[in-house]
């Protein structure tokens, strides 16, 4: 992919809070392998994996700095990663593909980093 016609996008993935049921061993296996194929398939676009996010953290604003994420919200925000793609319909494409999103109850939010 070329550099100069390559945006950068940050996907942030969400999902709903509550309980769920954990995986088998089996099935975390056949996951991982699922992820690791997507990984490998998309490396060109894959910019940074990021990581999960902690639960701990806090919200700043001009006049305090207040605990959080907040325990109330309907989602929690897990974990981010940086794609490079030509447009947000190819980085929409590659996330589509990614098994992260084929779990019921999680998305993945995709903003475009802008240059200006």
């Amino acid at each position: 992919m070329n550099d100069q016609t390559s945006n950068k996008y940050l996907c942030m993935l969400r999902s709903e809070s509550g309980g769920c049921e954990k995986p088998s061993p089996s099935e975390m296996e056949a996951m991982y392998a699922r992820f690791a194929d997507w990984q490998q398939k998309y490396a060109d676009n894959i910019l940074d994996m990021g990581g999960k996010l902690s639960q701990q953290g806090a919200v700043v604003r001009h006049d305090a700095v207040a605990d959080g994420p907040f325990v109330e919200i309907k989602e929690i925000l897990g974990g981010y990663m940086m794609l490079s793609a030509a447009s947000l319909e190819e980085a929409i494409a590659v996330i589509q593909a990614s098994p992260m999103v084929a779990n019921p109850g999680t998305s993945i939010e995709i903003r475009e980093i802008s240059t200006q």
